[in-house]
């Protein structure tokens, strides 16, 4: 078996013919580079789907895994999964190889970065997110990341609003909608555990942020008394309108419907009983 390893050439590769084996994982960049375009230059001469296409082109994508793991190396960082990454670089590569065309007379190398990093671009855009954001305010987050890396370095604090402006060409309004938008990139679970002073020695994040807001229990007894009010003659629609919701006393509502006070109050308790039984009974 022919093995081409790293500094190595045949008569077959300056005729344009490929070598009969090649070893991928042993070739340096510059000859990966080299041998490459003998690749492709037989790769175009092929029958699609034959088995010396695919020998072909499997081997173009070995050759050139180096570039995915580089482009890979930029989006390491927390919680992400270098794996998967790579993966998605790898179908990058593969769109690269089989778009790529010799007489464009570029180095595969500058046409295929491209199309790696706008496969991993694409993947965390479309995956990282745990709210779903405009794209415009995602790619100004990336690029507020990295101008805040830059400025807190070259300042030794962190930066001020103006100066992310700055630097990234955005307007201070820009920057701050980035900033908002940047609190959707990743999210916690209510119930996960956290550092707190809970007499149990345990605590979870839900402990921490919200209150019960009691009075939304009110919209459900707006929602059943509606109908019950309704049921209601006139005269005890006006008592409840006159006391609860225009706030006057008995005696006002008493020289209003030009009786004594102690009607109304008696005309007012039978009212409100009358609503409490019939809450009381749907609930």
């Amino acid at each position: 078996m022919t093995v081409i390893a790293a500094g190595t050439s045949t008569a077959a590769d300056r005729e344009g013919r490929i070598p009969g084996d090649v070893e991928p994982q042993r070739l340096s960049p510059q000859d990966a580079r080299e041998l490459s375009r003998t690749f492709f230059d037989r790769l175009a001469t092929l029958e699609e789907g034959t088995h010396e296409y695919q020998y072909v082109r499997n081997t173009l994508i070995e050759m050139n895994m180096s570039l995915v793991r580089f482009a890979a190396r930029r989006f390491r960082g927390p919680g992400s999964d270098m794996d998967d990454i790579v993966q998605v670089g790898m179908i990058g590569l593969i769109k690269a190889i089989d778009r790529f065309d010799l007489s464009r007379e570029v180095e595969f190398t500058t046409f295929a970065m491209p199309c790696i990093l706008g496969e991993i671009k694409r993947f965390f855009r479309d995956t990282s997110w745990a709210v779903h954001v405009p794209r415009r305010l995602q790619e100004a987050r990336q690029e507020l990341v990295r101008a805040t890396d830059e400025l807190t370095s070259r300042l030794g604090r962190d930066p001020k609003v103006g100066e992310l402006a700055e630097l990234t060409g955005m307007t201070e309004g820009e920057v701050r909608k980035a900033q908002v938008a940047a609190a959707g990139y990743s999210s916690a679970s209510l119930d996960a555990a956290v550092r707190g002073d809970s007499p149990d020695g345990e605590a979870v994040l839900a402990d921490f942020i919200g209150v019960e807001e009691h009075a939304l229990t009110l919209i459900e007894d707006f929602h059943s008394l509606a109908p019950l009010v309704a049921e209601l003659d006139e005269r005890d629609r006006t008592i409840l309108h006159l006391r609860f919701v225009e706030e006057r006393t008995q005696a006002q509502i008493a020289e209003v419907l030009g009786v004594s006070q102690m009607h109304v109050s008696r005309l007012l308790a039978r009212t409100v009983r009358r609503l409490r039984e019939g809450l009381l009974s749907t609930s």
